[in-house]
């Protein structure tokens, strides 16, 4: 607190505290990143095969994403710029405009899958065909970002609302399902045989792989550098601890609701999936009343709607980040939001409409192969702008930081090339 102190007279301190409460908030809209519906089928996958087996899985890759994340503080309160204006400002015109386009792609890849999600909610609540789903999906949004000062934090609201609502609805999902506390808590130490076990280790990656986004990397730093610009220089080292307060707060929530999926599943369809493939998200929402009873397919698919609308959002939030950033050019939400949704109903329409509902699983494997394989062009520059000292200023990471950050971002480069070429292969 030495900076705040050094800045602040005693009087003014409190007056201090309440602006950076105000500044709370950036963490819990990425956290819908972190539990959206592209995490909740290998969740399923993971409880249904294995049990309480796999939430060591999740842990790490809860870990991982606050790490990474508090990176993404540390160089926007240095820096001053977002991630996306550092990238256009710092690297060479055609290496920024390729990483630009392909963080465009990873936008419209994120807004298929979280359309895709939200409409098998539809269908699942209200027996809306998919087709139809995606387009009111979609509508939604455009309603969320309607909203008055949609340039300010009405969406940031509604998103943490609706995050509440995935919360809630998973925190009652555990209540009926009854798993037992001592399964859960031996379930969070890793074990040999996640190695040993090709299927748990696919598994396993496959929950470590889908946790870091793209988006969310550009998104956290945009929100970020929107609350710098009434911070004096020496408040910012203080500003990082509020921030990285609320983003270990929002993702370990987020890595609960990740846990509870996986939780849920391991109660409710380990026998099924024992004799046959895990089920999908169509599937265990069939089984759940079947299997727990108590309303758990109704609050499944809620949870769904939730997460779905809430990270679309965000994702549209995103890609107006990226497009400010890298084009300099400031777009209204709608407009932004018409740009990429659009790149992503064109082949979701084009392909349900000729192949029906069940094409809807081929297309959100699709996303995540794109993902996968865009994740390096953000990660690598993001690394390289957290290594130059000059930058970091008075909040440079230390050596060991810096050896871990580049052996997390190489593993998950790594991660994400076999990833995407697996999928790929096995669709």
């Amino acid at each position: 607190m030495s900076g705040v102190s050094a800045s602040i007279p005693t009087a003014e301190r409190p007056v201090a505290t309440r602006r950076f409460l105000t500044m709370l908030g950036p963490g819990f809209v990425v956290a819908v990143g972190y539990m959206d519906p592209g995490n909740w089928a290998t969740d399923i996958a993971a409880g249904s095969r294995f049990g309480f087996a796999l939430l060591a899985a999740v842990l790490m890759a809860s870990l991982a994403g606050i790490f990474l994340q508090t990176l993404i503080v540390r160089l926007t309160l240095a820096s001053g710029q977002d991630l996306a204006r550092l990238i256009r400002n710092r690297f060479p015109r055609p290496v920024a405009m390729t990483i630009w386009a392909v963080s465009e792609l990873a936008m419209i890849a994120t807004d298929l899958a979280e359309l895709l999600g939200s409409a098998i909610a539809l269908k699942l609540l209200f027996g809306v065909p998919m087709l139809a789903g995606v387009i009111v999906a979609a509508a939604i949004t455009f309603g969320i970002l309607a909203l008055p000062g949609a340039r300010g934090r009405a969406p940031e609201l509604v998103v943490g609302a609706l995050m509440l609502v995935v919360v809630a609805c998973f925190g009652w999902e555990l209540l009926i399902a009854k798993p037992d506390p001592g399964a859960l808590l031996a379930g969070m130490v890793p074990s040999l045989e996640m190695a040993r076990d090709p299927e748990m280790l696919y598994l396993s990656l496959g929950i470590v792989g889908a946790t870091v986004m793209p988006h969310n990397l550009f998104l956290h730093s945009g929100l970020v550098r929107a609350r710098l610009a009434d911070t004096p220089e020496p408040d910012r080292r203080t500003m990082a601890r509020w921030l990285t307060i609320d983003l270990t707060a929002a993702l370990a929530l987020a890595g609960l609701v990740n846990g509870a999926i996986l939780a849920v599943a391991a109660v409710a369809f380990q026998s099924v999936a024992a004799t046959g493939p895990a089920p999908g998200i169509e599937d265990a929402h069939a089984l759940l009343n079947t299997s727990i009873g108590g309303g758990a397919a109704l609050i499944f698919a809620v949870a769904l709607l939730a997460a779905g609308q809430s990270s679309t959002t965000t994702g549209t939030m995103a890609g107006q980040i990226v497009t400010e950033g890298f084009l300099d050019i400031r777009l209204p939400p709608l407009v932004r939001a018409a740009i990429t949704r659009s790149a992503a109903l064109i082949p979701a329409l084009a392909i349900l409409s000729g192949a029906g509902d069940e094409a809807a699983d081929g297309l959100l494997v699709l996303s995540q192969v794109v993902l996968a394989l865009t994740l390096p062009f953000i990660l690598l520059p993001m690394l390289l702008l957290l290594r130059d000292q000059r930058l970091m200023g008075g909040l440079a990471l230390g050596p060991l930081a810096l050896r871990f950050a580049s052996v997390l971002a190489l593993v998950l480069t790594g991660l994400s090339g076999w990833m995407a070429g697996t999928t790929a292969l096995a669709s």
